[in-house]
């Protein structure tokens, strides 16, 4: 079950060219960084959903985005798809 009292805040920035950009995450905390552009998240072919059951019964559904080896699920395809009902409504 999601956690209770979980308090996340968002931020949507423009960074600038992904080239110019160094990134140095805390090895303890991220495997891996990748970067997806927002054509490529409004493309039906990447986007699905993953469904969950509990107690063998359907429990949720939430979304997941897909990048070839890479899946964007969980929270953070949560704020990916309110995201995108934000920026680009009549597309996604």
């Amino acid at each position: 079950p999601p956690q209770q009292g979980l308090m996340v805040a968002p931020v949507v920035a423009n960074l600038g060219p992904l080239e110019n950009l160094t990134l140095t995450p805390n090895p303890d905390e991220v495997a891996e960084i990748f970067t997806l552009p927002l054509a490529h998240l409004l493309r039906e072919e990447n986007q699905g959903y993953t469904h969950f059951r509990t107690a063998g019964r359907y429990g949720y559904t939430l979304p997941v985005f897909l990048n070839g080896p890479h899946k964007v699920w969980g929270l953070t395809a949560i704020i990916t798809e309110l995201t995108l009902e934000l920026l680009a409504p009549e597309r996604y």
